[in-house]
């Protein structure tokens, strides 16, 4: 199994449309890449345990697939629909990482 993470720094002038991302986004990727994703979290960042202290974080998402390859055949054909999406829900630039898991 993989994890694909997605987070999107809480930088200086970073925007984010919670009710967008949960409510337009995740259901579109959900739809489009189907039983591909077999687990898909969002985790919003609320602080870092320091008073006053943004998250480093706005959002992180994981998506869990079985392989990079099933990764690839659900992803790729609806790539320029899923990434086009972004700007309608932030103004940041996600960083992506592929994991595999090794304890769940």
């Amino acid at each position: 199994m993989i994890r694909l993470t997605i987070l999107y720094p809480n930088t200086e002038g970073a925007t984010f449309d919670l009710d967008y991302y949960l409510n337009t986004h995740v259901p579109l990727s959900k739809k489009l890449q189907g039983d591909a994703v077999k687990s898909f979290t969002a985790d919003y960042g609320i602080g870092t345990g320091i008073p006053d202290q943004k998250p480093p974080y706005l959002l992180i998402a994981n998506l869990v697939y079985e392989s990079m390859d099933a990764f690839i055949e659900a992803f790729m054909p609806h790539m320029e629909v899923l990434q086009g999406d972004i700007p309608k829900y932030t103004n940041v630039e996600p960083v992506i990482q592929f994991s595999e898991i090794k304890l769940d």
